[in-house]
């Protein structure tokens, strides 16, 4: 990057907001994907203010700007493929007002999650969509990306509790959109639009939060099957009792065996499990539902069924539970777990079908797929474990993810469910959202007319998906 430019830049954030040097940039090259890329400048703003002035800067050199939270996501979205600016808003990180009266929060963008309910407690409230980087993901990423988590089925997602948010256009221009208030019929939603947008409509630095009570009482349930397909009709049967739990976790044996063997056999071994969390105001209500689980559980074939108000040891099963990812590259040796078909949203009834495909899929490309996920509301994840040095073994792995999102597109699903679109997803996307791709570049085109907001993502992408990786595979790096 040119020197004038970083001047400009310093005399924006001071010499302490940015850096060039070679490891700070080779460090905000990656997210959790399985892509990496180098920016050219690392910039960390303070201030909308100076969003704006650094916006500015980049529309006037035509520079690519990817906004960046804690780089927590799995598609690559936060990847600078372009190079240029990672505008990295971890300083910007409080939480501004929280009004009980009105059930709203203002944040800034660079919020830690856990940091923002740790507040909310403090008035018997809390932000619900609880995703499993919760200790480390930012605010303002959640709302790009629209992000969820295990109580999505219950109380939603992301977008779900965005009233309004400030957002920098490419130009630089300020934007507030939204309200403070619960209802809002006012016109067009630019709030809902930058949510789920990746960055490429706009830099998002503050995010007005509704607010919902956080229940007094829950239990959860720990249910055992010889089977992927009869956990998934479990899943089926609790939603259609009709009984909405708080959560509700699969794993299939892959999962299971995966998380024994990394940390110390806290799962029963079996072909499948299901973690249903139910919650509410009184033990009564919690009672009830439980007992309903337990009955559904039993009358499609579980093997073991087993109820708690233990918070310990529902700790226990929910750390199980998110350690999943990590635990994978334990399975074999010399191999990895891979985020490629990552996050497919299918109908819940849709369920066992979706599931058994799965394993079809992986027996058919001789690939090893773990299946898990917040499958109450639809939403599966696959991690593939391979050799991520082997070229075959990668190109199988890709093989294998398209024909996993055929599956969930043909079974009236989604190929995201809440990790958003990135590079990863990007040729399935588009796949998905053929009719409606018009009318996105078209909106895109609109706010950011020289294309430097977060470009070649989503529906920009051209190509395979196996480039720019971050792995040890000379064909692909």
């Amino acid at each position: 990057m040119e020197q004038e430019i970083i001047e400009r830049i310093e005399g924006v954030v001071g010499k302490e907001g940015y850096s060039v040097e070679p490891a700070v940039l080779y460090t905000y090259g990656f997210d959790a994907s399985i892509f990496h890329h180098t920016p050219d400048i690392v910039v960390q703003p303070r201030t909308t203010e100076q969003v704006s002035e650094i916006m500015k800067i980049a529309t006037e050199y035509k520079i690519p700007v990817v906004p960046r939270g804690s780089g927590t996501g799995l598609c690559g979205a936060a990847v600078p493929i372009k190079g240029g600016i990672v505008l990295a808003m971890q300083r910007m990180n409080k939480v501004k007002r929280v009004s009980v009266a009105d059930l709203w929060v203002d944040v800034e963008a660079g919020c830690i999650y856990n940091d923002l309910n740790a507040e909310l407690a403090k008035y018997g409230f809390f932000f619900p969509p609880s995703p499993g980087s919760a200790e480390a993901c930012q605010i303002g990423g959640m709302v790009a990306t629209n992000a969820s988590g295990m109580r999505a089925v219950k109380y939603g997602a992301t977008r779900d509790f965005v009233l309004g948010l400030t957002f920098v256009k490419a130009d630089g221009e300020i934007v507030r959109c939204g309200t403070r208030t619960i209802k809002d019929a006012s016109g067009y939603q630019l709030a809902r639009l930058m949510c789920g947008s990746e960055g490429t409509l706009g830099v998002i630095t503050e995010v007005t939060l509704k607010l919902t009570t956080k229940p007094k009482k829950s239990a959860s349930c720990l249910c055992g099957f010889d089977t992927v397909e009869d956990a998934g009709r479990c899943i089926s049967a609790i939603i259609a009792k009709p009984l909405i739990p708080a959560s509700c976790e699969l794993m299939d044996s892959v999962s299971i065996t995966a998380v024994n063997k990394a940390r110390g056999n806290p799962l029963p071994d079996c072909g499948a499990l299901c973690i249903v969390e139910v919650d509410g105001e009184t033990d009564e209500v919690v009672d009830r539902d439980i007992k309903i689980v337990e009955e559904v559980a039993r009358s499609v074939g579980a093997i073991s069924v087993t109820p708690t108000k233990d918070k310990d040891l529902i700790a226990k099963w929910t750390d199980a539970r998110k350690s999943v990812m990590t635990s994978l590259s334990a399975l074999k040796p010399g191999c990895s777990s891979v985020s490629l078909a990552d996050d497919m949203g299918v109908p819940v009834s849709q369920v066992p079908k979706a599931v058994k495909a799965f394993q079809e899929i992986a027996d058919k490309y001789r690939v090893t797929i773990a299946t898990y996920g917040h499958a109450s509301d639809g939403n599966l994840h696959t991690k593939m474990v391979i050799d991520p040095t082997d070229k075959d073994e990668w190109d199988r792995g890709v093989a294998a993810v398209d024909e996993i999102f055929d599956v969930c597109i043909e079974l009236g699903g989604t190929v995201t469910g809440e990790h958003g679109v990135g590079i990863s997803k990007a040729p399935n996307y588009m796949k998905e959202r053929a009719s409606e791709l018009s009318s996105i570049r078209a909106i895109k085109k609109a706010m950011d007319p020289d294309n430097i907001l977060n470009p070649g993502k989503a529906d920009q992408w051209v190509g395979p998906i196996l480039g720019s990786l971050r792995y040890p595979c000379k064909e692909y790096m």
